[in-house]
């Protein structure tokens, strides 16, 4: 009898056709997808998590979208941020860079410091806004203030090409040494760089 559900159940998953029995057979889904019917911000955003990554149901980007822009809609700080990171990679929806930066540029606003980032990116890179080394750097100083090593090494790189701000070789380092304390190993070796050269 095991057998025979053995095999089954790898029909039905060849077919695709499980995704209703793997949802029942998560409780933290249905519960999840009920409060998210209800209209719950934080379980809205977490239920577009599960179909982001495949917790608990087939993953679906199309899916993780839809209830992503739910809880984005009602303010829930990384719902916009996680719908950014979808429109800037073409994830359940047509890659649109515009739209990226306005869903980043919510969160961000918010103080999320992983949006506060990848803003400062887009303004660096000129994706879905007119390149803008002047906002790069306030972008990433919001994230490096709160601790992103990345950030505070690409703060330290603006600085030290002078891009947004008035070249500094000094700050740069400070920068660079920042992201080094916290792990960043590129920002070791510049600090080093900046080191030998007497800043």
């Amino acid at each position: 009898m095991n057998k025979l559900l053995k095999k089954m159940m790898v029909a039905l998953l060849s077919l695709g056709l499980v995704q209703a029995v793997w949802a029942d057979a998560v409780p933290d889904f249905q519960e999840t997808l009920q409060a998210a019917k209800q209209g719950y911000a934080a379980a809205q955003y977490n239920l577009g998590l599960m179909y982001n990554q495949g917790q608990g149901v087939r993953q679906d980007y199309t899916q993780a979208v839809q209830w992503y822009r739910k809880a984005a809609e009602q303010g829930d700080a990384k719902a916009q941020y996680n719908l950014g990171v979808m429109y800037a990679k073409g994830r359940g929806v047509r890659q649109d860079d515009a739209e990226a930066v306005r869903w980043y540029w919510q969160a961000a606003a918010q103080g999320l410091v992983q949006a506060q980032y990848n803003l400062g990116g887009m303004y660096a890179d000129g994706r879905g806004v007119r390149q803008d080394y002047a906002q790069a750097v306030q972008w990433y100083r919001k994230a490096a203030e709160q601790g992103f090593a990345q950030a505070q090494f690409n703060l330290g790189v603006m600085y030290y090409n002078g891009q947004g701000a008035r070249q500094n070789h000094k700050i740069a380092k400070e920068w660079f040494g920042k992201a080094c304390d916290n792990g960043y190993q590129q920002g070791c070796d510049n600090y080093r760089k900046l080191n030998q050269t007497g800043y």
